[in-house]
C-alpha cells in the first residue's frame, strides 16, 4: 500500500489509528504466531505470494510504517528475509507488531503528512491498518486457521472500509488492488471489504 499516490486523501474517523491497530494486531500475532513450518510454501489468497513470502511482506510493512509513524522516511524497495533470519521470526513479529502500534498510538503521529507522497498521516496509518487486516486473514486462509473477522464497535472495519472506497481506484491502476470480487448480498461488512480489495472470501485452498 505505500506506493498509494493519493495525495486529497483524507480518511476519516473516529477511533485513534494505535487502537485500531492494537485491535488488529490482537488478531493477526496470533496467526503468525501458528503458521507451522511445513506451510510456509503455501499458496494464498495473494497470487503473487507463498505463505513464507506474504508473512516477509507483512513483516517489512509493520517494521516501515513505525517510521512513517514519526514522520521519518521509509524503504520498501526490497523486502527483506525476515524468516530466514532466524527461527524466532514468529516472536520478532509480534514485537514489531507491538512497536507500530506503539508508533501510532504516540502523541503528533496522526498528525500533518508523512512518506514520499505526502499524504495525510490518519490514511498512511490506514494504510499499514488494512495490510495487517487483510493479510492476517489471507495467512490463517492460507493455512488452515480461523480468522475472527473484527466486531463493528471497534471501529476497524469502518476505518477500513472508508480507507479503501478512496484509495481503490489508484490502487487498482497500480495493481496494489485486484479488480474486486462480487460477493453475496448477505455477505459481511468484512467479506465486503475483502471482495473490494479484489479477493475472493470464499477461497480455500487448492
Amino acid at each position: 500500500m505505500s506506493d498509494i499516490d493519493t495525495p486529497a486523501s483524507t480518511v476519516t474517523g473516529t477511533h485513534p489509528v494505535g487502537e485500531l491497530l492494537g485491535v488488529a494486531a490482537e488478531r493477526a500475532v496470533p496467526v503468525v504466531r501458528a503458521i507451522p513450518d511445513d506451510q510456509l510454501t503455501a499458496p494464498t489468497p495473494c497470487a503473487d505470494y507463498d505463505v513464507r513470502e506474504l508473512v516477509d511482506h507483512l513483516f517489512h510493512v509493520v517494521v516501515q510504517f513505525q517510521a512513517l509513524a514519526a514522520k521519518k522516511p521509509a524503504d520498501f524497495s526490497s523486502t527483506p528475509d525476515h524468516v530466514g533470519a532466524g527461527p524466532d521470526w514468529r516472536e520478532r513479529f509480534a514485537e514489531e507488531t507491538e512497536r507500530l502500534v506503539a508508533a501510532w498510538s504516540a502523541t503528533g503521529a496522526e498528525e500533518g503528512t508523512t512518506g514520499a507522497m505526502g499524504l495525510p498521516a490518519r490514511t498512511v496509518g490506514c494504510m499499514v491498518l488494512l495490510d495487517l487486516t487483510v493479510h492476517a486473514w489471507d495467512l490463517a486462509r492460507a493455512t488452515g486457521q480461523e480468522y475472527r473477522a473484527d466486531p463493528a464497535a471497534t471501529g476497524v472495519l469502518h476505518a477500513l472500509g472508508e480507507a479503501v472506497a478512496e484509495l481503490a481506484p489508484t490502487a487498482r491502476k497500480m495493481g496494489v488492488f485486484a479488480d474486486p470480487v462480487p460477493v453475496p448480498e448477505e455477505a459481511s461488512d468484512f467479506e465486503r471489504l475483502l471482495g473490494d480489495t479484489g479477493r475472493d472470501p470464499s477461497w480455500s485452498r487448492p
